[in-house]
């Protein structure tokens, strides 16, 4: 099969629709159940790439949540701590610590959980039952992967009545080196973006403090190519071997920097005793309970702790998060890494980050004001390495 007629383009109005391979050779997917759209298919491609690179960086298995052609989140095969199951409510997921994908794509899954209603997931490694599991009671589009064990398979074709999206990838497909796309009935061409983001290109450390642990490298590789297939300008928190907070699609990079460390800091705080230890109201469905802790940790807590919602939402009416408090669990946390996709023109982001308890740092360099933003991290004590390559995406 060397194409596949799609129901619609972006919208319902842009027909006709299709995927194709110009040059006659087939397609290098398999459409396994399912009718993946237009924007899925980007979502799938894009995806895809991520986890491939970040198992040939890092030599660990991997797993993303996609949603409209950014990742939410991208994340090795690390154990999970008791706290962060909880806080992915995936702590009854039996079998959990003897899957690595499984655990990759529960930290995937869980990063952000409200922007990761109705993702796209890819995986590096075969689909197995456990995965499955997971993504079986999540609100999702579909998924690629370059194999499914017969039990996943069965388990993800039971999803959306019988209409989940499941694509399997043939993990040898090596494209072409020009790649082309329209806009506006011109055509754009350009070489394919193969630049290899590995340990290597951490080595130009230019601050003071030049001790980067092996794990804070991997946590700013995963970064790095989690950025390389997000929309631009983008800024990428990482911290245990997984994106935290990513900040796609800004104009200015200040704002990129001041987005992710937000979600960053939601991340942390959903780990916190006061967050794992709500009880919800008997019926609040997993979405729901998305939604109300997210307004539990914002400045608004009374639109879910109202003495007119509460019982809506709780069964026991829990006690406020204060700003204080919060302010201080954040102040507690060290050790974060931060991947930018360009540099950093002003050390107001170096000053963002280091707020949200980022150590180690990774950008191209290059701003005239490169002074200023190492001189920042200096007082920080951080670690930064200039890794001299843009990673813009569009």
């Amino acid at each position: 099969m060397n194409e596949f007629q799609l129901k619609y383009g972006c919208n319902p109005n842009q027909k006709p629709a299709r995927i194709f391979m110009a040059d006659g050779s087939d397609l290098p997917v398999e459409i396994l159940n399912g009718r993946p759209g237009y924007i899925n298919f980007l979502d799938a491609f894009n995806s895809w790439q991520l986890v491939k690179e970040v198992k040939e960086a890092t030599g660990m298995c991997a797993a993303t949540s996609f949603k409209h052609v950014s990742p939410t989140s991208a994340a090795v095969g690390k154990p999970l701590s008791e706290a962060l199951k909880k806080s992915c409510f995936v702590d009854d997921i039996e079998g959990l610590d003897d899957s690595p994908l499984a655990c990759a794509y529960a930290r995937a899954r869980g990063t952000d959980r409200m922007s990761s209603f109705g993702d796209w997931i890819a995986l590096s490694d075969e689909c197995d039952e456990v995965t499955a599991k997971i993504i079986a009671r999540e609100v999702s589009d579909g998924i690629i992967a370059p194999a499914y064990s017969p039990k996943a398979l069965e388990i993800l074709k039971t999803k959306r009545k019988g209409g989940y999206n499941i694509v399997r990838i043939d993990p040898s497909y090596v494209p072409a080196q020009i790649e082309r796309k329209q806009v506006f009935g011109i055509t754009f061409e350009q070489g394919r973006n193969n630049f290899k983001i590995d340990r290597a290109l951490l080595s130009n450390i230019v601050t003071k403090n030049k001790d980067l642990p092996e794990d804070k490298a991997i946590d700013l590789i995963i970064s790095l190519i989690t950025l390389k297939y997000t929309q631009s300008n983008s800024v990428c928190f990482a911290a245990d071997g997984q994106a935290i907070g990513v900040g796609a699609g800004q104009q200015s990079r200040i704002h990129c920097t001041r987005l992710a460390a937000q979600k960053a800091d939601l991340w942390h705080l959903r780990q916190h005793e006061k967050v794992l230890s709500l009880q919800f109201a008997e019926g609040v469905g997993r979405p729901e309970k998305n939604n109300i802790i997210d307004l539990y940790l914002s400045d608004s807590p009374e639109e879910v702790l109202g003495e007119d919602v509460w019982r809506k939402n709780f069964a026991v009416r829990p006690e406020p998060f204060t700003r204080e408090e919060k302010a201080a669990y954040l102040a507690t946390v060290k050790g974060v890494s931060l991947g930018s996709d360009a540099f950093f023109p002003f050390s107001d982001n170096i000053e963002r980050a280091a707020a949200s308890g980022v150590s180690y740092v990774a950008e191209p360099g290059g701003s005239v004001r490169d002074d200023l933003v190492i001189e920042a991290a200096d007082n920080h004590g951080m670690v930064m390495a200039f890794t001299g390559m843009r990673l813009f995406h569009h």
